[in-house]
């Protein structure tokens, strides 16, 4: 579980976030949504200690960012662009990742490995790879040592559609046996079968956090895209 309290971060005179407060339970994939420069990527780089939290606080399974760093063990993170060792290949990269967990012995999850098919490709260096192949490597990453909350930038973003397919199945798969589970994402069409939860963010704010399903009630309609698009333009009249 992960939650926010009065959280706001400045970058010299921008207010990137303006006291957030939001909870995020097991059990969920939420979509993290809004115009660019809403607030999304800072709150996620908050979360993972790429941001220090210096006003407000955030509880990640019980426990604050502030006070040690271990809690990102338990986070998986696909980032839009995954940046490696160029001269690795795709397998010395895999191994890095692995070699700087501290639990050696846990049981890996290598089914997003497998159903891409990385290990044909093994040998290939990270500077070869096209972006959508990177992708595939960082979705591999973010779910391999089974992480109980897990963050995915624009996961589809670069991905073809069988490999998008694959990934939208595996979001499904993991949320079910409990994992919490945060996208954001421009593609608000290819979100409607996998997500439960909505928040959009618009100025450093939480305008809307509801369940899909109450967005769909209460807009009368059947997907999440028409759902927030309905609420923006109640907002503004």
């Amino acid at each position: 579980m992960i939650e926010i309290k009065n959280l706001s971060k400045k970058f010299q005179k921008f207010k990137a976030l303006n006291d957030i407060n939001i909870q995020f339970s097991q059990g969920h994939s939420v979509a993290l949504i809004g115009p660019n420069g809403c607030g999304k990527t800072t709150m996620i780089k908050c979360i993972l200690g790429l941001n220090v939290v210096e006003e407000g606080d955030i509880i990640v399974n019980g426990e604050s960012v502030k006070d040690h760093y271990q809690y990102r063990e338990n986070i998986g993170y696909m980032p839009q662009i995954g940046r490696y060792p160029e001269n690795m290949t795709i397998e010395e990269t895999i191994r890095m990742i692995k070699d700087t967990r501290k639990n050696k012995t846990a049981v890996l999850d290598t089914e997003l490995l497998e159903a891409f098919e990385l290990e044909k490709i093994y040998d290939k260096k990270m500077r070869t790879l096209s972006g959508g192949t990177t992708q595939k490597v960082s979705a591999v990453l973010a779910f391999m040592f089974d992480p109980n909350i897990i963050i995915l930038d624009e996961p589809t973003a670069g991905l073809d559609p069988l490999a998008s397919e694959i990934l939208k199945n595996k979001i499904i798969k993991e949320k079910n046996k409990g994992k919490l589970i945060i996208i954001t994402s421009h593609l608000l069409s290819e979100l409607d079968d996998i997500i439960s939860e909505i928040v959009f963010m618009n100025e450093g704010k939480v305008i809307v956090h509801q369940s899909v399903a109450d967005l769909q009630s209460e807009t009368n309609t059947t997907k999440i895209s028409e759902g927030i698009i309905s609420i923006l333009k109640g907002m503004k009249k």
